[in-house]
């Protein structure tokens, strides 16, 4: 029997699942060392450090406080995405996993592409919101990492609401990971240097503690592309 995503497409075209994941025991999310995943519209504990999981709209006008960042240059020929690494208290690190395996990802950090007149920050809140269900604060920036076809800023953020149960029909699950397992989980080549510059921000024994991430990521190695 078809394996229906509960949210149509773009089109509000039915998309089918055709391998869907496993949840993970509702214990796993009270457990700083074990990885977490739901489904869409799958159960999840109330809270989670303190912040309810309650699905939300995102606001129309996307409202980002100024952070330190450097500028952001676009190379010719590229299009401008950014995406966000959203850090819980607990040292975990959200994940998402594209529906079917898009692109070739298990699992990665939301990003997308930067629409007319908006903002990257905001495109990160954005994101983060359209394929993880969350609410993230963007506390900081992270690196720049070039792709085949885009050039991405990615943000350091936190979960501030929203539901990992309400993500977008573009996953088909998501991932609350410990930092140890992040180069298991999000294991597509893309995605090394982004773990890379995050170990300069969380330990990957992480468990209540994490680094400030105002000040990190400016000496971040950018891969060449």
């Amino acid at each position: 029997m078809p394996h229906h995503h509960p949210f149509p497409n773009d089109d509000g075209e039915t998309v089918v699942i055709h391998a869907p994941s496993t949840p993970s025991p509702l214990a796993a999310w009270d457990d700083p060392r074990q990885l977490a995943t739901v489904i869409p519209g799958g159960a999840l504990p109330a809270q989670l450090n303190g912040v309810p999981f309650a699905p939300c709209a995102l606001p129309g006008a996307i409202a980002v406080p100024a952070v330190d960042e450097p500028p952001f240059v676009l190379p010719s020929g590229f299009k401008a995405a950014a995406g966000a690494v959203i850090l819980e208290p607990d040292g975990r690190v959200w994940l998402v996993a594209p529906t079917n395996g898009y692109g070739g990802y298990a699992a990665t950090f939301p990003k997308g592409r930067v629409d007319p007149g908006a903002g990257l920050a905001a495109t990160a809140v954005r994101e983060a919101w359209e394929e993880a269900g969350l609410v993230v604060a963007i506390d900081g920036f992270l690196l720049d990492l070039r792709r085949t076809q885009t050039y991405t800023r990615y943000y350091l953020a936190r979960r501030v609401g929203g539901s990992p149960a309400a993500m977008g029909w573009e996953t088909q699950a998501v991932h609350l990971a410990p930092v140890a397992l992040l180069e298991t989980v999000a294991a597509h080549a893309n995605d090394v240097a982004i773990i890379a510059a995050l170990g300069s921000v969380v330990p990957a024994d992480a468990g209540s503690h994490v680094t400030s991430p105002r000040t990190a990521g400016h000496g971040s190695p950018r891969p060449r592309g």
